[in-house]
């Protein structure tokens, strides 16, 4: 779509810039804008530079959890159709779709980041639509957006951070297992799960997920800004709402759909054109999101069979936790 703009643009302006000038030159001009508007209606709506354009780009799935048939969420998976999307030709703005329970921390940071410095570079606002649920990472992304807006039945916030993890001490205790640890340097093996909990362990796990709280609250404080009228202590206390709880509170703006808010906010002619996920060859994975082979037990390599398993499960609880 844009490519074919471009060269129509270079030929009209090769046209113009070798046109004789005179009567003759202005005739032909006005003969060419009056044949270019007749031919207008015939044109796709893509290739109409009359009408409004929006972009909208789809950000589904658990952050920085990858399975083979649900791809997760991270910056190395979505940056190529992030700038795709901040390229479209003469768009207006840029739509988000978000369905994501949240995930990593960081790679929710990242494709915050990167969304924000593109509308910056372009000049262009986001509008993020929230469809299940944007809660934690997902809420993060969706701060990205200059707007937010929810189904009625959406799920928001969660603004906190949380980590899980089984202890079996006891198990191995009873099936006569002994425990072998091997480091070099004191903490090496903090939080091993086959070995008893240590009070300084949790202690310095809680004290990194403090920083990390505070990290995502002053993000949230910055984006959303005098729009935050619920108490703090509320707000920021990984609590989750549904929609209309979370605009009393300020955590979004509108209530409503990707269709009806963008033909309201841009007329009923706007065009929004899907930006899809890059995919490989064969329609899988996406570059730079690729399993790695790994050996298991006994030195056999399960080509992360295990691991895709285990992720599964991880990202089904995650999303569990909201009924979802």
């Amino acid at each position: 779509m844009g490519q074919m703009a471009q060269l129509l643009d270079t030929v009209m302006t090769t046209h113009q810039r070798w046109m004789p000038e005179g009567p003759m030159a202005e005739h032909i001009r006005q003969l060419s804008a009056r044949a270019a508007l007749a031919m207008r209606p015939y044109l796709p709506k893509r290739l109409r530079r009359d009408l409004p354009v929006v972009p909208v780009v789809r950000l589904t799935g658990v952050i920085g959890f990858s399975t083979p048939l649900r791809p997760g969420l991270s910056i190395a998976g979505i940056a190529r159709t992030l700038e795709r999307a901040f390229g479209v030709r003469n768009a207006r703005a840029v739509a988000l779709a978000i369905n994501s329970p949240g995930g990593s921390a960081v790679q929710s940071h990242l494709i915050f980041r990167r969304i924000r410095a593109l509308a910056e570079e372009k000049k262009l606002p986001v509008i993020a639509f929230v469809e299940d649920v944007a809660a934690s990472g997902g809420y993060m992304i969706a701060c990205a957006a200059d707007e937010i807006v929810c189904d009625p039945a959406s799920i928001v916030g969660s603004i906190g951070v949380i980590g899980a993890t089984f202890g079996f001490p006891e198990a191995i205790k009873k099936l006569g297992i002994e425990r072998r640890v091997y480091t070099a340097g004191e903490n090496k093996s903090t939080l091993d799960p086959f070995l008893a909990e240590n009070e300084d362990d949790v202690a310095r796990l809680k004290a990194i997920q403090r920083d990390i709280h505070s990290m995502f609250i002053g993000l949230v404080r910055e984006r959303r800004g005098e729009r935050l009228t619920g108490p703090e202590n509320t707000v920021f206390s990984g609590e989750y709402w549904v929609a209309k709880t979370a605009k009393d509170l300020g955590l979004v703006d509108q209530l409503g759909d990707v269709r009806s808010f963008l033909r309201q906010r841009f007329g009923e002619n706007v065009v929004t054109p899907p930006v899809p996920a890059e995919r490989s060859l064969f329609g899988r994975r996406t570059p730079g999101v690729a399993g790695i082979a790994t050996e298991g037990l006994l030195g056999i390599e399960r080509n992360g069979l295990v691991d895709d398993l285990i992720s599964a499960l991880e990202a089904r609880a995650i999303w569990a936790r909201f009924g979802l």
